[in-house]
C-alpha cells in the first residue's frame, strides 16, 4: 500500500510541472478561457477553439450591431423600439417587456448591458431587421467577417439552442471589435443599478466584477442550464486594456473568480511600451524621374507595444527603406517597414507607405512645365521693360 501511494504521489509530481509550463504558471478551473491583448495577441489560452453554448455573451455581438447601426446613422438613440409579441416571449433575463410596449434605443441597450433582457435583444433585432432571423443572419456573416471560425449563432439572445455555440477565442475576438471601436458601450457597462417605468423595474448589473476589480470596463455574463456560467470582462490599469473570457464555469464564483485570476495574470506580467523611433527615421524619400522630387512617409507603429515586464532587453526599432524611388509611385504603396525587436528577436513589423502620389515624368508634363516657365519669363520680361 505504501509502495502504491508513493508511485501515485511521483505520478502527480511529474504531473504538476507539465500543467504549469502550459499554462504559464495560471490555472483556471473552467472548461475554456483566455486571456486576449487588444491587439489580437494570446496571453493565455485553455481549450479557447473548443465550441460551446455561450449564453448571454451571445449579446456582444448583438450590442456590436447595434452600435455598428448607430455610427452609420440608420438608427438614433432616442428611435422609439416597440415590443413586438416575439419579443414579449423571451425567457430567462428580461425586463417583461409586453406587447406593444415602448422604449427608446437607448433604454433598450441599457436593459441589453445591464439586466442581459433576452426580451429587449430581440425587440432590438427585429427594429435594426425586421426579425430576429434576418438579423441572426447578419450576426453570422458579421462573426465570419471578424475571423469567428468556429461561431454560429441561432438567436441573438444566447437562450440555449441546438448548434448555438461559440468558443471563447471567438467571443474575446467580438468583445475586442466593440471595445475598440465602440468604446461608448463602456458607458452602459460601467451602470451598476438604473431603473425603468418610472422606477418600477429596478436594473442591477449581472457583472459583480463593477463591486470587486480594480479597473474593469465591461463587458458581458451569462447563465443557462446548457452553457453553464460564462463571462467576457474586459480591464483597462496603467493604459494596460485586457480582455479575459471564461465559458462553462460552474458557478458565478467561480466565473468571477478566473475572470478576476486572468487578468490579474495579465497586469501582473505585462505592460506597454511606447516604441522609439530612430533618430534618423527620414520623413521622406526621394524620387527619380517623377513629378515630385520626394514622397512624404507614414509611418504605421503603434504608440503602445505590449511587452513583458521587466524584459531582459528593451525594445528596439529597425528601418528598413530603399534610399531612393523611382516614378510612378502610388499614394499607400508599401515602401518599407519598421521592426521592432527584444534582444535581437524581431516581435512585429509595421508598413511605411507613401502619404502621396507621385507620378512619371512624361512628355506632355514636360512640354506643359516649359510653356509655364516661358509664359512666366515673358510676364517678367514686359514688366521690367
Amino acid at each position: 500500500m505504501k509502495r502504491l501511494l508513493a508511485l501515485a504521489l511521483a505520478g502527480i509530481l511529474l504531473l504538476v510541472p507539465c500543467a504549469a509550463e502550459e499554462s504559464g504558471g495560471l490555472t483556471v478551473s473552467a472548461p475554456s478561457a483566455i486571456l486576449m491583448h487588444p491587439s489580437g495577441e494570446v496571453l493565455f489560452e485553455k481549450n479557447a477553439h473548443q465550441p460551446l453554448p455561450p449564453a448571454s455573451v451571445t449579446k456582444v455581438m448583438t450590442l456590436l450591431l447595434i452600435m455598428e447601426a448607430l455610427d452609420e446613422g440608420s438608427i438614433s438613440l432616442d428611435d422609439v423600439v416597440t415590443g413586438s409579441a416575439h419579443a414579449a416571449s423571451m425567457g430567462g433575463s428580461q425586463i417583461w417587456l409586453k406587447e406593444g410596449e415602448q422604449f427608446t434605443v437607448d433604454e433598450m441597450i441599457k436593459c441589453i448591458v445591464v439586466a442581459s433582457a433576452n426580451d429587449c435583444a430581440v425587440a432590438m433585432a427585429e427594429h435594426l431587421a425586421g426579425s430576429e432571423e434576418v438579423f441572426v443572419e447578419r450576426m453570422n456573416a458579421r462573426a465570419q467577417e471578424l475571423g469567428m471560425e468556429n461561431t454560429h449563432f441561432v438567436n441573438c439572445c444566447g437562450l440555449d439552442a441546438e448548434g448555438h455555440l461559440s468558443t471563447a477565442r471567438d467571443v474575446a475576438m467580438m468583445s475586442r471589435e466593440i471595445l475598440l471601436h465602440h468604446a461608448e458601450v463602456r458607458n452602459y457597462c460601467s451602470i451598476w443599478m438604473d431603473s425603468l417605468r418610472d422606477g418600477a423595474t429596478q436594473l442591477i448589473n449581472t457583472n459583480k466584477l463593477l463591486k470587486t476589480y480594480n479597473g474593469i470596463t465591461g463587458l458581458k455574463t451569462g447563465t443557462t442550464s446548457r452553457a453553464g456560467v460564462c463571462i467576457s470582462a474586459s480591464a483597462e490599469r496603467n493604459g494596460l486594456r485586457l480582455i479575459a473570457v471564461v465559458l462553462g464555469a460552474d458557478s458565478g464564483k467561480e466565473r468571477f473568480a478566473a475572470a478576476t485570476a486572468l487578468l490579474d495574470y495579465g497586469f501582473a506580467n505585462y505592460e506597454n511600451v511606447t516604441p522609439q523611433m530612430p533618430v534618423d527615421a527620414p520623413e521622406a524619400i526621394s524620387v527619380s524621374h517623377g513629378t515630385a522630387d520626394k514622397v512624404e512617409l507614414i509611418y504605421s507603429t503603434p504608440t503602445r507595444f505590449l511587452m513583458p515586464k521587466n524584459a531582459a532587453e528593451p525594445l528596439t526599432s529597425t528601418i528598413e527603406l530603399p534610399q531612393k524611388l523611382a516614378a510612378p509611385v502610388a499614394q499607400g504603396t508599401h515602401l518599407g517597414t519598421v521592426q521592432l525587436s527584444s534582444g535581437g528577436e524581431v516581435l512585429a513589423s509595421f508598413p511605411i507607405s507613401a502619404a502621396q502620389g507621385v507620378d512619371a515624368l512624361s512628355f506632355r508634363y514636360c512640354f506643359g512645365r516649359l510653356v509655364d516657365s516661358l509664359l512666366l519669363y515673358q510676364g517678367d520680361f514686359v514688366q521690367n521693360k
